[in-house]
This record gives C-alpha cells, sequence and structure tokens, in this order.
C-alpha cells in the first residue's frame, strides 16, 4: 500500500510544481510531511510528546 501512497504523493507533489510554482510546491510539501507524522502518531507508531519535550 505504501507505494502506491508515496507515488499519489509524487504526482501531486509534481501537479503543484508545475501548476502552482515553488510556492505551491512548497505548501504541499510541508502539509503532507504533517500529515505524515500525524497519521503515524494516530497510528501510534511514532509519539509526538517524546520529540517535543526537553530532556535534562
Amino acid at each position: 500500500m505504501w507505494p502506491v501512497v508515496g507515488l499519489a504523493f509524487g504526482v501531486v507533489l509534481g501537479l503543484a510544481g508545475a501548476f502552482g510554482g515553488f510556492g505551491a510546491f512548497a505548501l504541499v510539501l510541508v502539509l503532507g510531511a504533517i500529515g505524515f507524522l500525524v497519521g503515524r502518531a494516530f497510528e501510534g507508531e511514532i509519539d509526538l510528546a517524546e520529540l517535543f519535550t526537553r530532556r535534562g
């Protein structure tokens, strides 16, 4: 399933870059990365609290 998701994301990035310029490409890239992290957190694969807490 993940190769298909990666392919779809690549197509969306390509279309955003082609029709919207670099700004749209960067926006889609950043929002996609945030969505990926949130999805992994909901699945329980990563702990976002661990990333944002201070140690020491």
